[in-house]
């Protein structure tokens, strides 16, 4: 469907940015059912949705001679964060430029008394977030008496976000005879309920079922020992080699953790969460356009509205709460057309419920193994092949210098040097935990090893049915109780509890360890329980007793019922 409908001055703007034909979302929004309604449309990020509602509101706002008159604001538009509203302006003003619009954006972290001045010169487009917005309605300075079309964009984040109030306040004081159009990646009950109470025989409109998953972005799942996780974020980083890339966590803190992690291995890497204020997101995102840092560390909520025209590669670092996070994430890449890749870290015990998540949003991800050393190496090699091979233009102080150092050096020693300093400059890749049998870890039945004629059981409290497995107990018992797994001996695995072998000269350093590491209270990997047994189990079914040393004196300890470890996903403020 062409854009011939439109005013002609909004068709050759949309010709000129390279505009053959409206995305799904645009069509939507054309159809002669839709002209003239109230509007309430499900699209997911990276659909087109802002131009969407910009051709939606031509009719409102152009005259029969194509041009905007003088009164206003003729339209609102509302967006969560300060960088989708700023993204929004910058799209509007392109597509209404020869109209001669007047846009004045009003957001948060900017001169608040040139935002009124602006006001007061008369706009016809206004876009804003919430807060800043009702703080220029309550003082006079945005007067909406001749509204024609009010804009939610990402109303679900806005409401997430709690800016309920706001927006009811905002919308009060609109004329009753305006259009709304809202624009939501989901339709859960609160947005239904806004819809309700300000849209007039709204026309529904969805195009997540044709864009569901999007369609330019490639899935895949990256299974790993939880222990892990932070050396294969290090792998998949040096793999990809990606322009920009996003790594999602879900606190705050664990966003600091993992940004001092990559910054201290060499990565260019910036930071956003809510401990950042306004001055320190705008350099930090400035930082990424630049391509000064090409790594940004996120929650989900510091990353909403941000637009990076260079982001191919979205890592979910921790596993978000449902699809709908899922998708939101992933949707900061593979945009306008643009290829993106998307990657969620899947620690071996949660692997079905990621199944299931996956499933339920139709998505088909792709389930491999993390990066090894021998598979970075290999990038790296067609990496620089290829750019050396690239034709560049070589001027005569080039020349002169390759001629002085072939004096020198061989041509061998030379490309040598050259490759070496190519690898000197890149952070160092990770050795991984792949499996008990390639790591040379306990073997899972109980043939003899060399060192284990004289061992002492330990047994944990997690067994099949916690998708107890070697490849992830391992690195829990190395960590908690700080040895290596050369020094773990043949592991069981029953129902309910899992049995393992330690050398007898190492036990008491071990449960010594365990005990420091232990806190039954948490959620993590410190909850398992892990305490030593007398004697041989006969199978690991049947608990031994417990002996004299490991029996904990004083009143009966009440029992925790076995439980999988898993990180925290507290949500990020």
């Amino acid at each position: 469907m062409p854009f011939s409908a439109l005013p002609p001055l909004l068709t050759e703007a949309l010709t000129e940015r390279g505009y053959a034909a409206p995305t799904p979302v645009q069509a939507g929004v054309l159809e002669p059912e839709a002209i003239g309604r109230d509007l309430l449309v499900s699209a997911q990020t990276g659909s087109g949705k802002t131009v969407a509602f910009g051709l939606a509101m031509a009719a409102e706002l152009l005259g029969e001679d194509g041009k905007l008159p003088q009164k206003g604001p003729l339209a609102l538009v509302i967006a969560p964060t300060r960088e989708l509203a700023l993204q929004v302006s910058r799209e509007l003003m392109w597509l209404y430029a020869k109209a001669g619009a007047r846009i004045v954006t009003c957001v948060g972290g900017m001169d608040a008394s040139k935002e009124r001045r602006a006001l007061n010169h008369g706009a016809h487009i206004v876009v804003g977030t919430p807060g800043r917005l009702r703080d220029h309605l309550e003082r006079g300075a945005l007067d909406l008496s001749n509204l024609l079309v009010a804009v939610l964009d990402e109303a679900d984040e806005m409401l997430d976000m709690g800016f309920r109030e706001d927006l009811e306040q905002i919308l009060d004081g609109t004329p009753n005879e305006r259009r709304t159009l809202m624009f939501s990646a989901t339709i859960p009950k609160t947005i239904a309920a806004l819809a309700k109470r300000y849209q007039r025989d709204a026309l529904r409109i969805s195009t997540v079922g044709e864009d569901r998953g999007h369609g330019d972005i490639q899935y895949q799942a990256v299974t790993c020992a939880p222990a892990d996780i932070e050396n294969v974020v290090v792998n998949l980083l040096r793999f990809h080699e990606a322009e920009t890339a996003m790594l999602f966590c879900a606190t705050r803190d664990n966003v600091r953790h993992l940004h001092a992690g990559l910054t201290e291995r060499g990565f260019s890497a910036v930071a956003l969460s809510g401990e950042h204020s306004q001055n320190e997101r705008n350099a930090a995102l400035q930082a990424l356009r630049d391509q000064r840092a090409r790594i940004c560390v996120a929650t989900d909520v510091a990353a909403r509205g941000i637009d990076l025209p260079t982001l191919s590669l979205v890592v979910h670092v921790e596993l978000p709460r449902d699809a709908e996070t899922l998708q939101h994430r992933s949707g900061r890449t593979g945009r306008a057309g643009k290829k993106g890749t998307a990657i969620l870290i899947v620690p071996y015990p949660r692997r079905r419920r990621v199944e299931a998540m996956l499933k339920g949003a139709r998505i088909n991800a792709d389930w491999i193994n993390p990066p090894t050393l021998e598979d970075i190496r290999e990038k790296d090699r067609e990496r620089l092949l290829s750019t050396l091979m690239e034709e560049v233009e070589i001027d005569d102080d080039d020349r002169a210098l390759g001629a002085k150092l072939l004096e020198t050096k061989s041509a061998e020693d030379i490309a040598a040097l050259l490759v070496r300093s190519h690898r000197a400059r890149m952070p160092v890749a990770e050795e991984l935990i792949s499996s008990a049998k390639e790591t040379g870890g306990a073997p899972r039945n109980d043939g003899h090893r060399e060192g284990f004629e004289d061992i002492v059981w330990f047994r944990m409290d997690i067994g099949r049915r916690q998708n107890a497995d070697p490849r992830w107990l391992l690195p829990l018992i190395c960590r908690r109780g700080h040895i290596t797994k050369n020094e773990i001996g043949a592991i069981r695995i029953a129902a309910t509890e899992t049995m393992f072998q330690i050398p007898r000269a190492l036990a008491g350093k071990f449960a010594a360890s365990v005990a420091r590491t232990a806190n039954f209270d948490g959620q993590d990997e410190n909850a398992v329980r892990i305490e030593s047994v007398d004697g041989e189990p006969r199978t690991a079914e049947h608990r031994p007793r417990l002996t004299p040393s490991a029996r904990p004196s004083g009143p009966a300890p009440t029992r925790h019922k076995p439980k999988t470890f898993r990180r925290t996903n507290d949500r990020a403020r």
